[in-house]
């Protein structure tokens, strides 16, 4: 079985991102084979910086290995307005339950920051992840070049009281 499609076999867990980060959530982003082709140029310069780590409720999902821990993935929470600004899986980890962990986690902090919904505006290529994740389509935001030439659906998810 590759390890596209494997569940995860080794503990992962779930941290806050802090600045020494940095440097590893840009590359996540910037190497992300979901931002492959036309997709390249949205992340070609993008920086997840220190001070945007420090603003935001960043958090990294990371599997232990010889290294001490790798990041396998991270989300960032704004809230206010409430929404998933990021959600990134490496891709060597794709497939193997990290971003639905992800999700569950981003969930269980928005309850506790008091929201009931968490709007997302995902690249199109990951409509269908969103889908099965559990959140709902809501609409879709025009494209707005050249920062963004094409259209991008937008969801919610709805975050249940316990």
């Amino acid at each position: 079985m590759s390890s596209r499609t494997s569940p995860i076999s080794r503990p992962i867990t779930i941290r806050r991102a802090v600045a020494r980060d940095a440097k590893r959530l840009t590359r996540l982003v910037r190497g992300s084979g979901a931002y492959a082709g036309e997709y390249a140029a949205a992340v070609a310069g993008y920086r997840a910086g220190p001070d945007y780590i420090e603003a935001h409720r960043v958090f990294v999902a990371v599997g232990a290995d010889e290294h001490g821990g790798r990041v396998l993935g991270f989300y960032s929470l704004v809230l206010a307005p409430p929404e998933l600004d990021l959600l990134f899986v490496a891709d060597e980890a794709r497939g193997r339950g990290i971003g639905r962990l992800l999700v569950a986690h981003m969930q269980s902090e928005a309850r506790a920051a008091g929201l009931d919904r968490v709007k997302v505006v995902s690249h199109p290529p990951a409509e269908d992840f969103y889908h099965r994740a559990g959140a709902v389509r809501i609409g879709t935001v025009l494209a707005n070049p050249p920062a963004v030439p094409w259209d991008r659906p937008e969801f919610e998810f709805r975050v249940a009281s316990e």
